[in-house]
């Protein structure tokens, strides 16, 4: 756990009862979301742990569908998120699950957009609001979201992660913290790089020329920079079709 300050303890402005299981619970989501990269038509939600003891009277379903709708963790709609997200035609499944899990408040979420597009994370509420995704479609990660990430989906070969650092370097931009984990040698991998800076399009579109690279998307739940210009819907929040996402060019 890398808790930076006395803040990261206390935990956000939020919407409550619990930072764990309200505010953490968003966050699981809303990192969901824009890994999914549009807006989602399906969720699918099993909690473990205590997650799975005590959701419905910590809100932890209404904040976990608040931060799908992308909600931040003190936005006053989370109390009605799931009733915001039926209207929408949103189709939403609750159950507790069983076996091993990494923490006590951990919860898998998989997102269907309407084109069909999925995505399966799993993340952990660690305290204080502040959350780790540890695993997305299968790969092994460590994500915090405190940080603009970049979440790169590409094939392993030799080189293809010194042509991403390197366009970094370019961009002038700061490696906070970086994992990489694959299926097979020459199979496909997944690299996650958490940012000091702000992720532009210009760095996507650099990035997104590499040949190896398949898609990406940009997980930035921090409200301090956005990659792509985002509009506000009153249903929603801040939104847009496909908006964090980005394939290499043909």
């Amino acid at each position: 756990m890398r808790f930076k300050d006395v803040f990261s303890i206390i935990g956000p402005a939020m919407v409550g009862p619990s930072s764990s299981h309200t505010a953490g619970a968003a966050r699981i989501g809303r990192s969901a979301r824009h890994l999914l990269g549009a807006a989602p038509v399906k969720a699918d939600v099993v909690f473990y742990g205590s997650f799975a003891a005590t959701y419905a009277g910590h809100g932890t379903d209404v904040a976990i569908i608040g931060g799908i709708l992308d909600f931040s963790t003190d936005d006053a709609r989370i109390p009605d998120a799931i009733l915001l997200a039926e209207e929408l035609g949103m189709e939403i499944s609750f159950r507790e699950g069983k076996g091993l899990y990494p923490h006590p408040n951990t919860a898998r979420v998989k997102l269907t957009s309407e084109a069909g597009e999925s995505i399966e994370a799993v993340g952990t509420s660690i305290g204080g609001g502040n959350i780790e995704i540890v695993e997305i479609n299968g790969f092994r990660v460590k994500m915090t979201a405190i940080y603009p990430t970049l979440v790169i989906f590409h094939t392993d070969l030799p080189g293809v992660i010194a042509d991403i650092t390197g366009e970094l370097k370019e961009e002038h931009s700061n490696i906070g913290y970086m994992s990489v984990d694959r299926k097979s040698r020459s199979g496909d991998a997944l690299t996650v790089i958490e940012l000091d800076t702000e992720i532009t399009t210009d760095m996507l579109n650099q990035l997104g020329d590499i040949e190896a690279i398949q898609s990406i998307r940009v997980v930035d739940i921090t409200d301090r920079f956005s990659a792509v210009k985002k509009l506000q819907s009153p249903e929603l929040g801040p939104k847009g079709a496909d908006e964090n996402e980005i394939s290499p060019s043909e």
